[in-house]
């Protein structure tokens, strides 16, 4: 019986906390668009004009975030490498040099 009950994985998923804050953003923004929609409620143009300008920063990070996270999660994965043969870890000058076969002699 294993007296622990789940496996260390490690610290976690590196991915989750800008996921979190990209939605975060998303929500803001989403927000306060809402919030500043010059056809429920007239005002300052200037006024307006920040609100639009600001929800719309706000959810161009949150996007931006989130398809960071989205590309490292499900992104083409890292081509397999054959792992290569090791040199000798000494080279004598006498010894000649392994063929194609791999018998070291030249017949």
């Amino acid at each position: 019986m294993n007296p622990k009950p789940y496996d260390s994985r490690g610290a976690g998923d590196p991915t989750a906390v800008p996921a979190a804050l990209g939605l975060a953003l998303l929500a803001v923004g989403g927000w306060l668009l809402t919030t500043a929609r010059p056809w429920q409620k007239p005002g300052h143009p200037l006024t307006l004009g920040l609100g639009w300008t600001a929800s719309g920063a706000l959810l161009v990070c949150g996007l931006v975030l989130l398809a960071r996270c989205v590309r490292t999660v499900h992104g083409r994965p890292a081509p397999y490498e054959v792992p290569s043969e090791a040199p000798p870890a000494t080279s004598d000058p006498d010894v000649p040099a392994p063929t194609e076969a791999g018998t070291g002699t030249d017949d």
